[in-house]
């Protein structure tokens, strides 16, 4: 048995992983996809203190180095549900049950999609959620990057650079993102704000070649070609399995302060996948530390 299972190995989980392991605690972190979380998406991280810039893979490979050389134990495995008897709790997996004397739940968040009629289909036909991922498809091409937050604009500033021609298509009147990133995009002559406009309907047959959006502003219809569209509209928890054990909000993130306690004792949360007014990666690592520090002042008061 570990003392501390952590399920998410993003930014928060990794975190907490190493401050654990350093007060001497036997850890497993249990991951289901990509080690290092959504970060592995951004192609520049240039706002975490002391890191001039990074790419979001070679910082999620850093910190995974960090807490294996620390001895953690890694499980690739998704988990199904948490069952607390007696103290124990035991996260069940699709592939094994795990226990511990606490747990930390740093899930995350997964893409959240438009919702309209075939994306799924034009997934990978036109359609997706990563620039960095996918970007190099579209090299001479034109584009649409869904979005206005940091995300939607990091991935703009990228595609620019070898797309002939990027659009930046925003429901609101303005841009959410840092202003050093709309100064950047105005700069470039290839690249185009839309405000006030969603995407009401993804044309193509086999694959993608263009979108029609509904400006709510005049209410007009535009239909525009494309040869792709990368979707940054944020995030949406995964934290239905945890139910039992703690208290979702209306969006399902885990009912948390910044104390990152549940309502069970000896189950914590940290990151996105809890009820926060900022997410980054500084707020995600924040949530690490705390949590760790909690769950070893519980462990050790048993």
């Amino acid at each position: 048995m570990h003392d501390i299972i952590i399920i998410g190995a993003g930014p928060a989980g990794l975190t907490a992983a190493l401050y654990a392991l350093r007060a001497d605690k036997k850890v497993l972190v249990i991951e289901k996809e990509t080690f290092g979380g959504q970060i592995t998406f951004s192609p520049k991280v240039e706002n975490y203190p002391s890191v001039m810039q990074i790419s979001g893979n070679e910082f999620a490979e850093k910190m995974l180095d960090q807490v294996i050389t620390h001895g953690a134990d890694i499980e690739l495995a998704k988990a199904e549900k948490i069952i607390t008897e007696n103290g124990t709790h035991t996260v069940v997996t699709d592939h094994g049950t795990f226990s511990a004397k606490a747990v930390i739940i740093a899930a995350g968040s997964k893409h959240r999609h438009l919702g309209i009629e075939r994306e799924e289909e034009f997934i990978g036909e036109g359609v997706s959620y990563c620039a960095v991922c996918d970007g190099a498809f579209y090299n001479g091409r034109e584009v649409a990057v869904i979005g206005g937050g940091n995300t939607a604009l990091q991935e703009a500033v990228m595609l620019s650079e070898y797309c002939k021609k990027v659009y930046v298509i925003q429901n609101l009147s303005a841009m959410t993102g840092e202003g050093r990133l709309v100064s950047k995009l105005l700069e470039k002559d290839n690249v185009s704000f839309i405000f006030n406009s969603v995407v009401m309907k993804l044309c193509g047959s086999d694959k993608l070649d263009g979108i029609v959006i509904h400006n709510t502003s005049d209410g007009t219809d535009t239909e525009i070609s494309l040869d792709g569209v990368f979707v940054a509209i944020g995030q949406v928890p995964e934290n239905e399995a945890f139910s039992n054990v703690a208290d979702l909000n209306d969006y399902g993130y885990i009912d948390a302060s910044e104390a990152c306690t549940t309502r069970t004792a000896g189950i914590f949360v940290a990151g996105d996948c809890r009820t926060k007014a900022v997410r980054q990666i500084t707020t995600a690592t924040a949530d690490g530390a705390v949590s760790a520090l909690a769950a070893c002042r519980y462990i050790d008061s048993l």
